[in-house]
């Protein structure tokens, strides 16, 4: 393992140097794959794994359209794509990739082929670390393991297309083999992550579900509205609100801090957005830490997962969803982006 230097804190991580793609299909040799859904993250895992060449198949519900899309990208009905069981009973991985939501309503039907000696794999920690509520309980028997790629399966298949990989954490729950570790590290230099560092199922979790509230979604769409409103109501144009607030951000400097980091995309701004941004990020902070407290501890306590349970088992729930999303896809500073993307060079 490599030992990397964090501002000072050590930390070990897995590169694919000491675990090359080689050494993972050895260690995997001779396991069959199961991937279990094949909506958000199964795509791009199955298809990474296939083109690195892992003996892997795909088990959906028939009749659905991620049933044809994993037709359409050439998994084979009776061969590599079959039904939830069926896949279920070929597999000796596992890759338990349905939603949270669906994680929920499958285990009855899954867990029957977790026989000993097989892996239980995840890429989220919901199931296990909230199984009070999702009765997510598996066989003590077999290996439980997870690789959580820290972005979606597009971004993870695409990165891997273009010879690059995306960061992913691992952790393991249940290590009855002995052989957990170099599954699980296999199977993360398998999916085409970049390094995989550890973490544990409870901290995956925590830190997902507040990121994905926080800065990676909800706040950041906060955010974006509170200042989008805030120049409307001083007399802005759609197309100024929004450019100083979502395109340049999204187009420009984004890019620059995922280049080089917050430092050097300041060190690359004019002195006068360089001089306002270090003044008033210390504010935002300290405005914003409070909340980041309160929706830690919602997190830690299990109330975010009841919510998301509750939300997701109501029928109604596709129905709702789509409600929200139109109210924000409906909204002037959205539709202004639809607008100004409209309007961006070919290719951009």
């Amino acid at each position: 393992m490599a030992k990397i230097n964090f501002g000072g804190v050590i930390e070990e991580v897995v590169t694919r140097e000491e675990f090359p793609l080689a050494h993972a299909r050895q260690v995997l040799q001779g396991e069959t794959i199961a991937v279990i859904g094949y909506g958000v993250q199964g795509p791009g895992q199955a298809l990474n794994l296939r083109d690195n060449g892992f003996n892997v198949i795909v088990g959906q519900r028939k009749g659905t359209k991620t049933w044809d899309k994993a037709l359409a990208d050439g998994w084979v009905e009776g061969h590599t794509l079959f039904t939830i069981e069926e896949a279920c009973s070929r597999g000796t991985i596992i890759q338990y990739l349905l939603s949270d939501a669906g994680q929920i309503a499958m285990w009855p039907t899954v867990s029957p082929y977790l026989t000993p000696g097989k892996a239980l794999y995840f890429s989220h920690g919901f199931g296990i670390t909230y199984n009070d509520q999702t009765g997510i309980i598996p066989p003590k028997d077999i290996d439980v393991i997870l690789v959580a790629p820290k972005g979606s399966g597009t971004s993870l298949r695409r990165l891997f297309l273009a010879g690059e990989g995306l960061n992913a954490s691992y952790a393991i729950y249940q290590d009855a083999t002995g052989r957990a570790r170099e599954r699980v590290i296999a199977l993360g230099i398998g999916i085409g992550s970049g390094y995989l560092f550890e973490t544990t199922f409870e901290k995956e979790v925590f830190s997902d579900l507040t990121g994905e509230r926080g800065v990676l979604m909800g706040a950041l769409a906060g955010i974006m509205e509170a200042q989008y409103n805030i120049l409307r109501e001083k007399g802005h144009s759609p197309s100024e609100a929004f450019n100083e607030t979502v395109e340049e951000l999204t187009q420009s400097l984004i890019r620059l801090v995922g280049e080089n980091g917050m430092d050097w995309m300041y060190a690359n701004c004019s002195t006068t957005a360089q001089r306002g941004a270090l003044d008033w990020r210390h504010r935002f902070r300290e405005a914003t830490a409070p909340v980041f407290r309160d929706l830690y501890e919602s997190v830690a306590s299990g109330k975010e997962a009841a919510i998301v349970i509750k939300a997701n088992s109501r029928p109604d729930y596709r129905q709702r969803l789509e409600e929200e999303l139109a109210a924000m896809r409906n909204s002037e500073m959205w539709q202004a982006g639809r607008q100004v993307r409209a309007l961006r060079p070919k290719g951009a």
